[in-house]
């Protein structure tokens, strides 16, 4: 039998990379090559590859769950990928390791993945104690943030303490990253524009901290006014956090100016949320959740999968546009037909 397992470990070599034991050696030894191997077989579509990415995210389980996760979000033109480079920068010159990924629900659309940002981010991503990976491309934003997760507990495996996830779409995707991080960034401007306050009001409810970003220059003192407005807005807003009082700032990615001040205020949140214990009762729920997640994903997958299922659907699709029957009864059809015919 450990023959037998051994042989499983090392199944697929030829096929599809190195294998389990190589790429959790890998992992864990901080070998780059070997993490963005392993993040592309997380991020595979090919079944044949969904087993073995398990087994070595089973693999490197004891050594994730170490690193402080950091979602950050912003409204058009804020200049996010500049504000993760100058942060990320700092972060890495005062002892940290960090991992920047990217949540793209775009990319279920457009096919396409945010190479851009490696490039928006070239000094940071030539950084030996940093890593920037591109969004993976297509899927839904539900198969996005599995792989996203995923590649989160690869990265903390790999020794990298901070992550930073930064949202590239807007709506939905900024709801998906608030599940599955401690600490939550929102980059605004200032004179951002009417047509921007309905997506601000949602976003805001959701944030830890709120950036005017691109303080400097002749935008500097209107920045500052923004600040106090936001503050002034903030007081009377309920916190995400439980014991955080959301606060603005203002920080500058081309002069540095906040972006010490940032690193301060996450570490003040940390210790903060650590001591009061809801660091540990949102990662147990943010656990939860995604086990969850996972179970309706693939529910949902086996349900329209299924060969009767594929056949019938049309027909009372067809029944509930000519108005023959209400959705609620139809979709009660289709479900008795799943049941009977089991899975």
């Amino acid at each position: 039998m450990d023959e037998q397992r051994g042989k499983d470990r090392t199944a697929g070599k030829n096929r599809s990379g190195k294998g389990i034991d190589d790429l959790i050696n890998g992992v864990r030894n901080g070998n780059r090559a070997m993490l963005a191997q392993a993040i592309t077989l997380v991020e595979s579509h090919a079944s044949k590859h969904a087993e073995k990415s398990q087994n070595v995210l089973n693999g490197l389980l004891p050594y994730t769950g170490n690193s402080i996760r950091i979602g950050i979000t912003g409204v058009p033109g804020a200049g996010k990928s500049t504000f993760i480079e100058a942060f990320g920068q700092h972060l890495c010159n005062i002892g940290h390791r960090v991992a920047v990924l990217a949540v793209d629900p775009s990319s279920s659309i457009t096919g396409g993945s945010i190479l851009g940002d490696k490039t928006r981010m070239e000094q940071l991503s030539q950084d030996p104690r940093a890593f920037v990976r591109p969004s993976p491309s297509g899927g839904t934003l539900g198969g996005v943030s599995r792989k996203t997760r995923e590649t989160i507990l690869l990265c903390e495996a790999a020794g990298y303490d901070i992550i930073l996830i930064e949202t590239i779409g807007v709506g939905q995707s900024e709801v998906v990253v608030r599940s599955m991080v401690d600490y939550f960034l929102l980059l605004m401007l200032t004179g951002a524009g009417d047509e921007l306050q309905g997506m601000k009001k949602g976003v805001l409810e959701l944030a830890d901290s709120i950036v005017i970003h691109k303080a400097d220059g002749d935008n500097k003192q209107k920045a500052l006014t923004t600040k106090e407005e936001y503050n002034q807005i903030l007081h009377f807003m309920k916190p995400t956090t439980n014991g955080w009082e959301v606060r603005a700032y203002t920080a500058s990615s081309y002069s540095g100016e906040g972006i010490k001040e940032l690193a301060g205020t996450l570490e003040c949140f940390i210790e903060i949320t650590k001591k009061n214990g809801f660091f540990e009762e949102r990662r147990k729920s943010q656990l939860k959740e995604w086990l969850y997640s996972m179970i309706r994903d693939d529910l949902e997958r086996r349900f329209f999968s299924h060969p009767k299922v594929k056949k019938e659907l049309p027909l009372i699709e067809q029944n509930v546009y000519l108005g023959k029957e209400t959705p609620t009864k139809a979709a009660r059809e289709i479900l008795g037909i799943y049941k009977e015919e089991g899975d």
